[in-house]
């Protein structure tokens, strides 16, 4: 297991999320960020359209996803 944090993926926070590979962690960044601004926290809201903009252009994103991914494997287990 390893930890990475909202704001090492682009967030405002500092909320950890742990998991066995970047995905899990992203998806769980990605949930928080949504769930913040629906909540109608204005701090995620350039995090979410970040989030929203990957999402549209996914190759485009390959670049974020291949950083977080290096980023991710770089830590050290938990």
């Amino acid at each position: 297991m390893k930890t990475m944090t909202c704001s090492q993926l682009g967030g405002p926070c500092d909320l950890k999320f742990r998991g066995e590979n970047a995905d899990v962690v992203i998806k769980a960044q990605d949930r928080h960020v949504r769930d913040a601004v629906q909540a109608g926290d204005t701090t995620h809201k350039p995090a979410h359209d970040a989030m929203k903009k990957r999402w549209r252009r996914p190759l485009a994103a390959m670049g974020w996803y291949r950083d977080t991914k290096e980023a991710f494997s770089e830590l050290p287990e938990d």
